[in-house]
């Protein structure tokens, strides 16, 4: 390792045009310290000895002053004392101040919620401008309203969605196309840990001959929720009509949105722990219907159910279709989904040759983002078991992992970067270019342990555009952004908050072309189907702001 920690990844190139040597690096610093991050999260009690305690928190990156720059949402859990749940502690706020260094002002902005915390959403609610946020907890969630002055109101009882139970990640989209952000909350168990069986006890389990917590098979799967936004900031328990109850409850853990059938409205796939995953197609006007077997993406190729825990959605091929990827459980694949149009996906896995790198690893949040600033999408996999004793099993596996790095090298082709890196039991990731230089950073949550942040120094850079719905909502979730390589391969990117594991990323769209100086013919559909053409964008790094005309 340099001085400085960084990471230097080296890739192969296979085929395709020419680059030069400084074009086949991703470089990742670790600059938590440096920015003023020494924050450690907590959850539940060091042994894990219930399911609760397993699954950590996640980060949002927002520019929640809307002073140009991405600050941080830390969520944190609680103390688990025998079966008794302590008081949580509060999540924690992080105003960036500018070149990568962040001061916390979560007392001054009043958003220090001390539920048990697990996930973060973030929209503009009640579109004024500014972005609010909203927590998942066990028990009741959250709803933080921004003032717009540097502080948040919470509203009661989460301005109608509060979900009470165990909930996990959550998502904004615009599921009716009325121009304001609806939500879907995930639920995950609705036992109670009095309920749980102790590991070691008679009706506890074993894993590879090590008594272990239960989990989920056995216990009760939580509903999710689908809650309509009225247009003024607060909710309407829609689940009913949207169509959620007409399926069985199942253990939610990661949630996606976008136009999964390019058929302009927004669906949501569901990453669900060792059952099936749902995919919610969007009937338009915000109903629903569960299509996960028929597209098939409810399970592996094998034809088995998986435990899911993360999901990201992005064009990994270049075929101008959304494809999704999953990451699942220790001793079997995390699984990717090639979208082969009309609304059907494929198991594309060993033809991305992403299907033995994951093997023994437990993956958690994941992230489709260009990390070399290539033009293509790379794949970013948190890793961390659950079981603090695993590597006492023999397995192969261990409690704290690497986290892994997937280079694009085409076609859909992805090689894993070797690294040196800590170990760590990681949880949540959210993407975001957090000093603006036109390079996709990283933050990740790691079980009992400080937060990471891996400040992007890879040679290339490109541009971020920021998008401003007029009548789509206000962070331009769901709009589709064009661009030509100087290759002529067209790309395609989706701006979307949702994905990974109970984390929130930075909406704005990262354009970029290995050694070119310029994307050609960008061009915006917004959501509705309105389409911009911005022309050929200079790839200088910093931010552009597109913002939406209105009819």
């Amino acid at each position: 390792m340099t001085p400085r920690r960084a990471l230097v990844l080296l890739a192969t190139l296979l085929g395709g045009a020419s680059m030069s040597a400084a074009s086949q690096e991703i470089r990742l610093e670790d600059a938590t310290a440096a920015a003023g991050l020494e924050v450690r999260t907590l959850s539940g009690e060091p042994e894990k000895r219930f399911i609760v305690s397993s699954l950590g928190s996640g980060v949002a990156v927002l520019d929640y002053d809307q002073d140009g720059d991405l600050d941080l949402y830390v969520v944190d859990g609680a103390p688990l004392h025998d079966r008794t749940p302590g008081e949580g502690r509060p999540n924690r706020l992080f105003r960036n101040d500018g070149g990568l260094r962040f001061t916390e002002r979560t007392a001054a902005a009043g958003v220090g919620d001390t539920g048990w915390g697990f996930g973060v959403a973030v929209a503009d609610v009640d579109s004024d401008g500014f972005p609010d946020l909203y927590v998942t907890n066990l028990g009741p969630n959250a709803l933080y309203r921004n003032r717009g002055d540097g502080t948040f109101e919470r509203v009661p009882e989460a301005g109608g969605a509060d979900h009470p139970g165990f909930s996990t990640s959550a998502a904004f989209f615009d599921a009716d196309g009325d121009g304001d952000p609806d939500l879907v909350t995930l639920g995950y168990t609705a036992d109670r840990i009095e309920d749980l069986p102790l590991p070691g006890a008679a009706a506890s389990c074993v894993w590879f001959g090590l008594p272990v917590f239960c989990g989920p098979s056995g216990l009760i799967p939580a509903e999710d929720g689908f809650y309509e936004n009225r247009g003024d900031g607060t909710f309407e328990d829609a689940s009913e009509a949207a169509g959620l109850r007409r399926v069985e409850p199942a253990y939610g853990l990661g949630v996606v949105t976008g136009d999964l059938d390019d058929d302009g409205d927004l669906d949501f796939y569901v990453a669900n722990d060792s059952v099936p995953n749902h995919l919610w197609r969007n009937d338009g006007g915000g109903s629903f219907t569960e299509d996960g077997l028929i597209a098939g993406v409810a399970y592996n190729v094998d034809g088995l159910a998986q435990a899911g825990m993360g999901v990201d959605a992005g064009d990994f091929d270049g075929d101008r279709q959304l494809d999704l990827f999953v990451t699942n459980f220790s001793h079997d694949t995390n699984t990717a989904y090639r979208n082969d149009g009309g609304g059907f996906f494929e198991d594309s896995t060993t033809r991305n040759e992403l299907r033995m790198p994951g093997w023994f690893y437990l993956g958690w949040g994941t992230r489709f983002t260009d990390l070399d600033s290539d033009g293509r999408l790379d794949l970013f996999v948190a890793n961390g078991h659950v079981y603090p004793t695993a590597a006492e099993a023999g397995s192969g596996a261990s409690y704290a992992m690497r986290n892994q790095i997937f280079r694009n090298l085409g076609g859909g082709v992805f090689g894993e970067e070797s690294r040196e890196g800590p170990e760590r039991s990681s949880r949540g990731l959210a993407a975001g270019d957090l000093d603006d230089d036109g390079r996709p950073d990283l933050v990740i949550t790691n079980l009992d342990d400080r937060l990471t942040l891996l400040a992007n120094r890879s040679p290339d850079r490109g541009v971020i555009l920021r998008l401003v719905g007029a009548t789509a909502v206000r962070d331009g979730d769901g709009a589709r952004v064009r661009f030509t390589r100087p290759d002529g391969v067209v790309e395609l990117r989706e701006a979307h908050r949702s994905g990974s594991f109970l984390s929130s990323s930075d909406p704005r769209v990262h354009l970029a072309a290995a050694g070119a100086e310029v994307v050609r013919d960008v061009r915006v559909r917004w959501p509705g189907g309105e389409e911009e053409a911005l022309g050929d964008l200079p790839l200088a790094g910093g931010v552009v702001v597109i913002r939406q005309r209105r009819e």
